[in-house]
């Protein structure tokens, strides 16, 4: 098996560890199939990414191993690769890798990235975003037909507000709809003028389509409005995904959304697309627009009664912002208010782990388990310090109030701060553990 294998890019020699590697075993795509597929569409992944600050999100077993992100550019990296030092909401700063050109880019691929997580700003000016993202995130059950359909309503709120949208696949189950706009505005206020788009959608498609943070609240398709604070990326065009049939988010022409099948787009397929019809989002960097129309759109909901709507978690609590506690969890005058019987089963460091827990309450209420559907269980991919952790939910409205299981303590109940508070790290558990940032510079 082969050690390495050099690829040239841009002019420059770059080497690929363990090319032998498999990184999507269903597939039997190895880590040097992946690495050919970015030079064969290097143009158009790069227009996604090109001078903006990138979030590593290393897969270094592959796509079916657990993924660990790393916001600081590794200690060891390359002279001709490029950083730039980011602030962030925590008051935390984190020098970060840039990339401008397929040599970088491949050099990244190498360390275990399948899919690009770029910030929606250039490296020249990380105070004023680039691009407004619209993430069109389906809830369970949700068909692909409400998702383009969706997407369509969103075209049609840019272009009455002077935008363009620049529509692709997100490679999984949703649609991302990219906004180049001038970069005159903060992250609040673009943040604001996603939300304004949000609720407007809501507005046409009361059935469809949701603005609602809160998962107990969703129905249809959820427009998440909070992909445009400062810190959150999403993964750009041309982006390999982990799925097992390396699907790839795909740029399209807003002619091809309303029959398009996001499982057309992968690994194996996407070069020959892009090989015979070029990039679709190609034109994306000369449709900058303004936000005024968006901002104005923004200010007449709230003068019609719309405050501001959640935050993520981490971010610390906004002027106007609504309580943050979700519905089921608020309390009213003295007594616990409950829009849904929401329960908590499984709390995993792996979503393995919580899909086993989940199993395994199903096992103890076999009763209450058969009335569930499938958008009765609510699987929460969760940010940790550097990696997800999973958290399960289920739903109980479903199931008759006297029937109801009582909450138990969640099975498995991880904690991902418990270390961190008691001042230490977690020690090493075993191979499926990533290792250290600081201590590895490739897969």
């Amino acid at each position: 098996m082969a050690t390495s294998t050099v690829l040239s890019a841009a002019g420059r020699e770059v080497a690929i560890t363990n090319p032998d590697k498999v990184f999507f075993p269903k597939a039997g795509y190895t880590k040097l199939d992946l690495a050919k597929y970015y030079l064969a569409v290097a143009d158009g992944a790069c227009r996604g990414i090109a001078r903006r600050p990138i979030v590593l999100k290393r897969y270094v077993n592959g796509a079916e191993g657990e993924p660990f992100y790393q916001k600081r550019a590794p200690d060891k990296h390359p002279n001709w690769v490029e950083t730039v030092e980011l602030s962030f909401p925590s008051g935390r700063t984190a020098r970060e890798i840039v990339v401008s050109d397929a040599a970088q880019l491949l050099w990244i691929v190498n360390l275990g990235c399948i899919d690009l997580n770029p910030h929606p700003v250039r490296a020249d000016d990380l105070d004023h975003p680039d691009e407004l993202r619209v993430d069109l995130d389906p809830t369970p059950g949700v068909a692909w037909d409400d998702v383009r359909v969706v997407a369509l309503a969103v075209r049609d709120v840019l272009v009455e507000h002077g935008l363009v949208g620049w529509p692709k696949t997100s490679g999984s189950r949703g649609m991302h709809v990219n906004v180049r706009i001038e970069r005159r505005w903060s992250f609040d206020q673009v943040r604001r003028a996603a939300l304004a788009i949000a609720r407007e959608v809501e507005r046409r498609l009361p059935e469809r389509a949701t603005s609602k943070w809160w998962k107990e609240e969703r129905h249809g398709v959820f427009l998440d409005y909070n992909q445009n604070a400062k810190d959150r990326t999403v993964a750009s065009a041309w982006s390999v995904r982990p799925t097992p049939d390396a699907r790839v988010s795909m740029p399209l022409e807003w002619g091809e959304v309303a029959d398009c099948d996001p499982a057309a787009f992968t690994l194996v397929t996407a070069p020959a697309r892009f090989s015979e019809r070029g990039d679709a989002s190609a034109g994306i960097d000369e449709a900058a627009g303004s936000l005024d129309g968006l901002l104005a759109l923004s200010a007449a909901q709230e003068a019609a009664g719309l405050a501001d709507a959640p935050w993520p978690p981490h971010y610390r609590k906004q002027r106007g912002e609504p309580p943050r506690v979700q519905p089921s969890k608020r309390k009213g005058t003295g007594r616990r208010q409950s829009s849904q019987p929401l329960i908590t089963v499984s709390k995993a460091e792996h979503k393995a782990d919580a899909l086993a827990g989940l199993e395994r309450w199903k096992a103890r209420h076999p009763e209450a388990a058969v009335l569930l559907q499938e958008d009765d269980v609510l699987i929460d991919s969760m940010r940790g310090r550097s990696s997800t952790w999973t958290r399960i939910r289920v739903n109980l409205r479903r199931v008759p109030e006297e029937e109801r299981p009582a909450e138990e303590p969640p099975d498995p109940d991880y904690d991902p701060w418990r270390a961190f508070r008691e001042g230490g790290f977690p020690p090493r558990r075993g191979p499926s553990r990533p290792p250290k940032p600081k201590t590895r510079s490739s897969s």
